[in-house]
């Protein structure tokens, strides 16, 4: 059964998605940097009206994924206090000022998560050698990776995904995202055939999840 994760950038978008068949929310807020870390009370809040499962992304600003190390300990702080809110994963990446990825930094964040599984999310895209990334992002310990196949949308990034699925057999989960709607998920999962999809599911210049988007999407999941 193919499974549909929905980004959501408040709470009203994560109820939205529920109800209307989502297998699982990653929040976040602020659509305008691309989403980062919500606040303690929308993820209590959040946790508290959620059965499905809930990721919570660890981004403490916008613009590129290399990190000071006052950021980096932000991060690891959110992850230790996120943590005990009940949470089901965490979404974070962070990458070297060559845009490789930074290994290190990376596994010590997998490490604190524990025994949560994390995604690592879009920085993914940012990389050259996508062969390359995805065994460092295995060795990472990371369980999915969010990624539009090093392209601007999964349309054009579609062979990408492809060979990423093939080359990770199995040992990782390869999410498309990014630009992925009703009207082309079927013809991306003929290609990519992917097991989890993820969507805003936004259809408008709103920052709301479109309920009527989510059921066509599983809908097309599902034929």
């Amino acid at each position: 059964m193919k499974k549909l994760e929905i980004a959501c950038f408040n709470l009203d978008s994560a109820l939205i998605a529920q109800n209307a068949g989502a297998d699982r929310v990653e929040l976040c807020t602020d659509i305008s940097l691309g989403g980062i870390t919500p606040n303690l009370e929308m993820i209590q809040e959040a946790r508290q009206k959620l059965t499905i499962d809930l990721y919570v992304m660890i981004r403490p600003r916008g613009g590129n994924f290399v990190y000071s190390d006052t950021e980096l300990e932000q991060m690891k702080s959110e992850i230790e206090t996120i943590k005990k809110l009940g949470v089901n994963g965490f979404v974070f990446g962070i990458l070297k000022d060559d845009n490789t990825i930074n290994i290190k930094q990376n596994k010590v964040l997998v490490e604190l998560a524990k025994p949560f599984p994390c995604t690592f999310h879009r920085a993914f895209d940012a990389v050259s050698n996508y062969e390359k990334a995805l065994e460092d992002v295995i060795s990472c310990g990371f369980s999915t990776i969010l990624t539009s196949g090093t392209s601007p949308n999964v349309m054009e990034g579609k062979e990408v995904l492809k060979r990423l699925v093939v080359q990770a057999n199995n040992r990782i989960e390869i999410m498309p995202g990014g630009g992925l709607r009703s009207n082309n998920i079927s013809d991306l999962d003929k290609i990519v055939n992917a097991n989890w999809y993820h969507s805003s599911a936004i259809t408008n210049r709103s920052e709301m999840t479109s309920a009527e988007e989510i059921l066509q999407l599983k809908k097309k999941l599902q034929s």
